[in-house]
């Protein structure tokens, strides 16, 4: 099982978030980044993480963040299977 698989199984989804910040050197003009992470909702620990070494790190002031969250898997999409088919 991938790690991948794995974290989806714990109840991690994948977050997307459109972050708006000023340009440092031209606080009147947006500019566009988008960040996208697997994440727990509804405390989202990762992306929380990451706007706060934005705040301390970086120089662009964030303006605004939009987020959307989708949980991949969810508890009646996921069953084990015991069987096997040969063709040939």
């Amino acid at each position: 099982m991938t790690a991948d698989m794995e974290m989806m199984l714990k109840g991690y989804g994948i977050t997307t978030a459109q972050i708006l910040y000023r340009m440092p050197d031209h606080p009147s003009l947006l500019q566009t980044f988008l960040w996208q992470h697997y994440d727990l909702a509804p405390d989202f620990p990762e992306m929380n993480t990451f706007l706060q070494f934005w705040q301390e790190k970086l120089d662009g002031p964030l303006h605004s963040v939009r987020y959307v969250h989708r949980k991949l898997i969810a508890a009646g999409e996921w069953r084990a299977l015991k069987g096997e088919f040969i063709l040939h």
